[in-house]
């Protein structure tokens, strides 16, 4: 029996809709046949499911399990957790050949979703397309597969604490002052992160661990930094080195130092270059287009060789693959470290690592902060623009700009380089958006690039206008 998803379900690094709306069991069942029948004609045969918090969550794992077990697949199902810990699932272990994780990530409560891996490699793009034809065409594989329930829950952790273990005394030492808040947001992290802070050195302070697919706290993604208000809060009230957030499936860090500054992404990935170089001399870092040129410099001057690449998850893990890099970020909080782990997005594992690397540096993650470049930049502007326009809009300044005396990178849309600084526009891969970024070194600066900015759009016949939500 065929399929067909709403229109606004497959994207591009995930699938992703809203329950009851564009997206329920049915769709559910017929991603697992379609996912199994792709395994197998591939030789595979057994798929880790697991689900976050939401409300939704297990009818969907219920569904996707019969559409896995439907066309032959076996089925490990490793239960609510976050999605790093499904990852973990699959790389670790040797009779696994793929993953599934039901998760609405850090989009609002009514939204759900699937992020999947396929044989070691992320699963998108064109894999999700194929997902839709043969659901359309009900090409599907018949089989019966079998379920088995596997707890790697407390296997997760210990291997989370592995880089601790690895320090120098001197380094332990360091640790064991450290006070430190995490705040899970009620997302789907907050188990594992009451078990892996309890075997912590330091004292430690947990928020909102108790899941709740309602998150009745605050919104669960920590690249907004009115979500971070309780972090804050607790940080600045018990005088606490730094503090961490997570997004609601854990694959996504946050991060604030002791005076409550927030620490971005591309500024956390500055620390953990740092830390890295110091161990691998002469890596290759990757970073998304929408990082900081203060990141770029610095892993230049410390004898990194830095790579800017494409946003979204799925393209950065690819050109690590590619490059051999052993360690990458994007401004959304997925830091990837391939460096002693497996190369996946692991909040929790990002968590450690700071850790480990504000005690091997000797400095604390406040004065890590307080040391970098003062840059002024936007926060991520988008906003809408009809989907049949987006990539044209792009193309148009692409063709303005090919005479430009600047620095014109066209790796993700355009990031334009002069002496006032860097401005970004490039399309949504997963929204009818545009995103712009500008940074410089002054406020006239800035100001500059953002009539450089709404110059392009003009002769393009749009405007900034409206920000649109995530």
């Amino acid at each position: 029996m065929a399929h067909t998803f709403d229109s606004t379900v497959l994207r591009e690094y995930d699938i992703r809709g809203i329950i009851g709306e564009t997206l329920g069991p049915d769709d559910a069942r017929a991603i697992g046949r379609g996912f199994a029948t792709l395994l197998r004609q591939t030789g595979g045969r057994k798929v880790a499911v697991g689900y976050d918090g939401r409300v939704s969550s297990p009818t969907l794992e219920h569904a996707l399990c019969e559409g896995l077990t439907a066309s032959g697949c076996d089925v490990v199902r490793v239960g609510m957790g976050p999605t790093p810990m499904l990852y973990y699932a699959e790389a670790s272990s040797e009779d696994v050949d793929g993953g599934i994780q039901i998760t609405g990530s850090h989009n609002p409560a009514n939204y759900n979703g699937f992020k999947m891996v396929f044989q070691g490699r992320p699963f998108f793009g064109s894999d999700i397309v194929k997902l839709g034809e043969l659901a359309l065409n009900g090409d599907w594989i018949d089989g019966s597969g079998t379920t088995e329930t596997r707890d790697i829950m407390d296997e997760y952790i210990e291997r989370l604490l592995e880089p601790i273990r690895q320090l120098p005394a001197v380094c332990q030492d360091r640790l064991a002052s450290l006070r430190v808040a995490w705040d899970a947001g009620n997302g789907a992290a907050g188990p594992a992160l009451e078990l892996l802070t309890a075997k912590l050195p330091g004292e430690h302070f947990l928020l909102f661990t108790d899941v709740d697919g309602n998150f009745p706290n605050h919104h669960p993604d920590p690249t907004e930094e009115k979500n971070l208000a309780d972090l804050k809060a607790i940080v600045a009230d018990k005088n606490l080195d730094f503090g961490l957030a997570f997004d609601g499936d854990g694959d996504r860090i946050g991060a604030i130092d002791g005076e409550g500054r927030v620490i971005w992404g591309d500024q956390l990935l500055m620390i953990y270059a740092e830390d890295l170089l110091k161990l691998v001399p002469n890596s290759t870092i990757i970073a998304d287009v929408k990082a900081s040129r203060a990141l770029f410099d610095l892993v230049s001057e410390k004898g990194g060789t830095p790579v800017m690449w494409k946003t979204g998850h799925s393209l950065i893990k690819s050109k690590m693959k590619e490059t051999g890099a052993p360690l990458a970020g994007e401004m959304s909080g997925h830091v990837f470290f391939k460096h002693e782990y497996y190369g996946f997005d692991d909040a929790l594992y990002a968590g450690i690592r700071l850790l480990t690397a504000s005690a091997r540096l000797d400095r604390s993650v406040t004065a890590m902060r307080g040391a970098m470049p003062d840059m002024i930049n936007t926060p991520e502007m988008r906003f809408q623009v009809d989907e049949s326009r987006k990539f044209a809009v792009i193309d148009e300044v692409k063709a303005r700009l090919a005479d430009s005396p600047d620095d014109v990178d066209d790796t993700d849309g355009v990031r334009v380089t002069n002496d006032d600084g860097w401005w970004l526009l490039r399309a949504s891969n997963t929204q009818d958006v545009l995103v712009a970024r500008a940074e410089s070194e002054s406020e006239a600066g800035l100001e500059r690039l953002m009539a450089q900015i709404d110059g392009q759009l003009a002769q393009s016949g749009l405007e900034r206008g409206e920000q649109a939500g995530h």
